[in-house]
């Protein structure tokens, strides 16, 4: 198992944007990227008993139906490992993250659980993989979406690795357009983006990929707030650039 170093043989890149919970980044600076990983560090050793707290139940339904499959499957953004010990031990788990202080607690986790089906937590950009095409199964993507910078890339990133007839499946909180929730949403919008996250956040903008077809739509608890979408990749397709 490779649990504790960076995938691949150089060092992997880190995205800008804003992280989870943390502070707006810009390109090209080396300040910001280091103030978005001080704000992951920060949140490291309370995150499972914060966000985690919230984000349990809809982890283990998503779970739930990934572990009816079978093969090998890539989780972004593993975090400290919530998810790792409710896989079933039949599936190859492996999971990347941009946070070194978060992959440690994953690590901490599967050495102290012996997760014997976890073989790789590594360190990597979830819009830049450092992985062969077509190399997992299933590829699944839980609370990630809204707080990515660039989630095209990752779309495009995750239908690229995941096989022909694999799946893929996002549990995310997307955004209504009308109703009460809708302008709840859009009244918390600006103080939202400050901790990282996008309550605004419209479906289409993960709907970029043609090979991957919606084959479900699941609203989850708690409060039905997250929503599972199930993708299949086409059996026989070219990688789009």
């Amino acid at each position: 198992m490779d649990l504790s170093t960076r995938h691949g043989s150089r060092k992997q890149p880190r995205p800008f944007g804003r992280g989870l919970f943390g502070p707006p980044t810009g390109h090209g600076s080396r300040l910001d990227e280091e103030n978005v990983l001080d704000a992951y560090r920060r949140w490291a050793p309370v995150y499972d008993n914060t966000f985690g707290r919230l984000t349990t139940e809809g982890r283990r339904q998503a779970v739930e139906m990934i572990n009816r499959g079978t093969g090998r499957v890539l989780e972004l953004g593993v975090g400290t490992g919530l998810s790792l010990s409710m896989y079933a031990p039949s599936l190859e788990i492996v999971g990347i993250d941009i946070s070194p202080d978060m992959l440690e607690r994953a690590r901490n986790k599967v050495a102290a659980e012996a997760l014997e089906h976890v073989t790789g937590l590594h360190e990597m950009d979830a819009a830049a993989l450092n992985f062969p095409d077509a190399c997992f199964d299933t590829v699944v993507a839980m609370y990630v979406m809204t707080v990515v910078p660039d989630p095209v890339s990752v779309m495009r990133e995750i239908n690229r690795v995941c096989k022909p007839g694999g799946e893929v499946m996002l549990l995310n909180h997307f955004s209504e357009e009308s109703g009460v929730r809708g302008w709840v949403e859009r009244r918390l919008a600006p103080f939202a983006s400050r901790l990282g996250w996008h309550p605004v956040f419209d479906v289409d903008r993960v709907m970029v990929c043609d090979d991957l077809k919606l084959t479900g739509r699941h609203t989850l608890k708690p409060f039905g707030l997250f929503t599972l979408l199930r993708f299949r990749k086409a059996a026989e397709t070219a990688i789009a650039a």
